[in-house]
């Protein structure tokens, strides 16, 4: 295999979505209502958090189309850049907090 993730690779949704159906329906739910538009969180706002969470679970296809749905809804490059360093704290931040972890297991040990 030559490469791990590829645009092409979405040829394959619908037979993964098929491959599982009732798995495949609880997600497919849960993605629309998250991405709704008639919550109180604005749609904007939504989407930048999306792209927070791509960005720390490096889903490329996540970004691309939650990038696209904030541009839609107006969100600028700026916002786009706040939130690349936003997530980027939080996610190191997460390792300092695991790091509080790891001395008082080897203290523990």
């Amino acid at each position: 295999m030559k490469e791990y993730q590829n645009p092409k690779d979405r040829k394959y949704t619908q037979q993964l979505l098929d491959s599982a159906p009732q798995e495949s329906s609880a997600f497919m739910n849960l993605k629309h209502t998250a991405e709704r538009a008639d919550g109180v969180i604005p749609v904007k706002y939504r989407e930048l958090m999306s792209i927070a969470v791509a960005l720390t679970t490096q889903c490329a296809y996540c970004l691309e189309s939650h990038i696209q749905n904030a541009k839609n809804a107006g969100a600028t490059k700026e916002e786009i850049a706040e939130t690349v360093f936003i997530a980027s704290a939080i996610r190191a931040g997460g390792a300092v907090g695991n790091g509080l972890m790891a001395m008082r297991i080897f203290d523990e040990v």
